[in-house]
């Protein structure tokens, strides 16, 4: 205890402030931990009544908007409605067209979902809403003539290695005989020789 008490004289002790007083004669006041802890609860005080009140408008706020968007014009909301109905309908559409071309590409290409990452799906719908299927089909066939390495194998795409059994130590002359005892006659003859 003799210790904080020595601190809070030390605290309580006015420094000299290093520049000029204010011109109204204002002095910085020395720090009182009562009045801090005074201040604090106040603002806490403040800030949990604000939130009290806020949660109390929310509901208010809600209904406002909803009044609001009660008194929007028919045709707005009619606006509105009709905007959202045809950015789902372009969302099928696109959807429909990608569903096209994974499938007709199913057939030709290793993976479907290349094909449908490299073509654009807006350019085969009419004004009708129909798919062009004989345009996605030439386009799909210039796609593999351009990239062979999506094609499948047996498409004409990039052929797995076959074996060749010509190649290698085995092929060239230099086999060594299975027979253990061939090779044991072979590692005598070489020791006897002196290699």
């Amino acid at each position: 205890m003799p210790e904080e008490t020595q601190t809070e004289q030390v605290e309580a002790q006015p420094q000299e402030p290093e520049t000029a007083p204010e011109a109204d004669g204002a002095e910085e006041e020395p720090f009182d931990r009562k009045r801090a802890d005074a201040a604090l609860k106040k603002k806490n005080s403040e800030a949990e009544n604000l939130r009290k009140r806020l949660k109390e408008l929310e509901p208010l706020a809600k209904r406002a908007q909803e009044l609001e968007d009660a008194q929007k014009s028919e045709s707005e909301r009619l606006t509105e409605q009709l905007t959202a109905q045809r950015e789902r309908a372009e969302r099928a559409v696109r959807a429909a067209v990608a569903s096209k071309v994974e499938a007709l590409a199913a057939k030709t290409f290793t993976d479907p979902e290349d094909a449908v990452g490299a073509l654009d799906p807006t350019a085969y719908v009419d004004e009708d809403g129909h798919i062009d299927v004989q345009q996605i089909e030439s386009d799909l066939a210039d796609l593999l003539k351009r990239k062979p390495h999506w094609a499948r194998p047996d498409e004409g795409g990039p052929r797995r290695p076959a074996p060749d059994r010509t190649q290698g130590s085995s092929g060239n002359g230099n086999r060594s005989p299975s027979d253990p005892a061939q090779v044991f006659a072979g590692l005598m003859e070489q020791a006897l020789k002196g290699h």
